[in-house]
């Protein structure tokens, strides 16, 4: 009989080691704490202040307010103590072509409508004459454009926002948190990594001398992945192809103006730009294909485009897109930037670390690391990144820009099989497809179609059983109530302002 099988034999973990801080290795601390509450030994995160963290995550989607749930974090202490706005969605500029712009609003469109019915109501609507665009029927794109915010408007429940905030502050104020709840912080560099069996960590041992052994490692270590991809080897899964850009450069610069409740991406000659208002500044930073771009013209670029006074000099990021083949190997799980890398076009990658969470809450092992759960963590954990892929490949995709090689080359690659089989249903039936572990549901996929002027050739044919008069009823009905909320809201600095005094 197995040690796993023996009765009375406790194969609990003892003890957990969190190695990197930022954002990744405070979520996951903060995590443990409060859901484990000790009873599997400590908790221990160790980093190095010599080491920096990247820090430019500052926008996020609406599943955070989830993970804050979770943890019991009060939603107006954190944004005071993170310099935190709020964020209904994000704006794309000069994506489609050159002085275009679309939204891609949080949550649905129209009010108390199943997404699939109102997408076949409004498209029927379109093919019947109907010119207004698809924005007017989002609560969350009327008040971004008019600049206003609140949690809830009149009769229309409950909006589904995220947050712009501080990363620095953000894992300070986890820090802080996880502490008080038990975690212990141990400030070091990692010389060595421990390991005697295959596929399985033993200890870290750091500058000194001093050794940290742990059943359980979660690799929060950044890029390099120090665990995952140093110590065990695991192999990188390309996806520069249909991702190209494979740089940035970021700044920071003074606020200028009310901020906006949305994020902002503006498609450049060699990638997009984004402007993320925060209280006390702005986060901005240039994506780009160096193949297309060099590093000093993206920084001049960049600088050129700001609303404010630079607040330092631009800080150059490398990465390639794509993600470790599993992130799950024996008793080591990478989290953030160590299991894989998208670009933030749609603010993903706080997201991802909080979906690895609680992927890894919910299979959680003991000593015998039972091989069958590492792989349906990294069955789920692979579906995730790959459904997120094809969203943003699709925003270039679908572009019709020719200006440049760059947008030229995006326009005309070859989609991942599954990207190509979605796409063709909607333009075919007007149907969109939803596959296993998707982060972005139908509104979200619509709104990127409708803004790249994907139609369909039909609408579906069972919406015809509607009349039509009763259908513009409908429609007008409810484009009044989702104008009547957005107008109800305050102003969002307003709003701010208010929440922290």
């Amino acid at each position: 009989m197995s040690g796993a099988a023996e009765e009375g034999v406790d194969r609990r973990l003892r003890n957990i080691v969190i190695v990197g801080g930022g954002t990744a290795g405070w979520m996951a601390a903060a995590a443990l704490a409060q859901v484990l509450k000790g009873r599997f030994g400590p908790v221990r995160l160790i980093e190095s202040a010599e080491i920096g963290t990247v820090g430019v995550g500052e926008a996020t989607i609406p599943s955070l307010a989830g993970f804050h749930e979770l943890l019991g974090i009060d939603e107006r202490d954190f944004v005071c103590r993170t310099g935190a706005t709020f964020k209904l969605g994000i704006e794309f500029r000069d994506w489609h072509c050159p002085g275009t712009s679309f939204f891609h609003p949080f949550g649905g469109y129209g009010v108390g409508l199943d997404p699939a019915l109102f997408q076949s109501f409004w498209l029927r609507a379109r093919t019947e004459g109907d010119t207004r665009g698809l924005a007017e029927w989002s609560i969350n794109n009327l008040a971004a454009a008019r600049g206003r915010f609140a949690p809830q408007g009149q009769g229309v429940g409950p909006l589904s926002y995220a947050y712009h905030f501080d990363a620095s502050l953000y894992a300070q104020y986890l820090r802080a948190y996880a502490e008080a709840h038990g975690v212990e912080r141990i400030e070091g560099r990692i010389e060595a990594v421990v390991h005697t069996r295959p596929e399985r960590l033993d200890a870290v041992r750091l500058a000194g001398g001093r050794v940290i052994d742990g059943d359980l490692f979660l690799d929060c270590s950044g890029f390099h992945g120090l665990l995952l991809a140093g110590a065990l080897g695991e192999g990188f899964e390309d996806w520069s192809h249909w991702l190209p850009c494979d740089r940035a450069v970021a700044v920071g610069s003074e606020r200028a103006g009310a901020f906006t409740p949305f994020t902002r991406s503006t498609a450049m000659e060699a990638g997009w730009r984004w402007r993320i208002p925060l209280q006390r500044r702005t986060g901005n930073g240039y994506v780009y294909c160096s193949r297309d771009l060099s590093d000093d013209e993206a920084a001049a670029r960049l600088l050129g485009e700001l609303d404010g006074s630079a607040l330092g000099e631009p800080r150059l990021l490398r990465f390639t897109a794509g993600r470790r083949k599993r992130s799950w190997v024996g008793n080591c799980v990478a989290l953030g930037l160590a299991a894989g890398f998208l670009e933030p076009l749609e603010s993903t990658s706080i997201h991802l670390i909080q979906t690895g969470i609680g992927r890894l809450l919910s299979l959680f092992p003991d000593r015998d690391f039972d091989p069958v759960i590492a792989r349906e963590y990294n069955r789920l954990t692979a579906l995730e990144y790959e459904r997120i892929r094809d969203f943003i490949i699709l925003h270039y995709s679908a572009s019709q820009r020719d200006d440049t090689d760059f947008w030229r080359r995006v326009r005309s690659m070859p989609l991942p099989e599954e990207l190509a089989y979605r796409q063709s249903m909607f333009e075919r039936t007007g149907h969109n497809v939803t596959f296993e572990e998707e982060t972005f549901l139908l509104p979200s996929w619509l709104s990127v179609y409708a803004g790249h002027q994907v139609w369909p050739a039909r609408h579906e044919p069972v919406i015809d059983a509607l009349p039509r008069a009763e259908l513009e009823r409908g429609l007008a009905a409810m484009r009044a109530a989702i104008d009547q909320a957005a107008n109800s809201f305050p102003g969002h600095a307003d709003y701010v302002a208010r929440l922290c005094g």
